[in-house]
């Protein structure tokens, strides 16, 4: 069996009134399918969501996140015997070095994008990432 074959079975279980369903092949292969339950549309949210106010908002806006440019391996520091690039707390400046990215053999410097303070740091020591996936949080000066 293919995988388009799995697909159509899949949106047929979906589209007809079985629950579940079972299939072994000759050759070993088995397949069990159980539909989920479905969460009935008309329940409604009673919950308020949350005023902001002023001040969470300025807040918020002097928090910027450095996310990864490349999918790789994080490192927080040049080697295993050197210190950490940053550490929650440090100030850094644009331009400096807050890790590296490891991608097929090559090792990618990250910089700091701003001027301000490391408040958290959102991925671990050897880590793999991808693209995007928020690496570091600086509070701007």
């Amino acid at each position: 069996m293919n995988y388009e074959e799995i697909q159509k079975l899949i949106e047929t279980m979906g589209n007809s009134k079985l629950d579940t369903l079972s299939i072994e092949f000759p050759d070993g292969v088995k397949i069990n399918m159980k539909k989920r339950e479905e969460v009935s549309s008309a329940v409604v949210n009673t919950k308020k969501e949350p005023e902001v106010t002023k001040t969470q908002e300025e807040k918020d806006e002097t928090i910027q996140c450095i996310t990864s440019p490349m999918v790789g391996t994080f490192y927080t520091k040049a080697s295993p015997k050197e210190k950490e690039f940053v550490k929650v707390g440090d100030a850094v400046k644009k331009g400096q070095v807050l890790c590296i990215i490891e991608a097929m053999k090559l090792m990618n410097e990250v910089e700091s994008e701003y001027d301000g303070e490391i408040v958290e740091i959102c991925s671990k020591n050897e880590e793999m990432v991808d693209f995007g996936k928020p690496l570091f949080k600086i509070k701007v000066r």
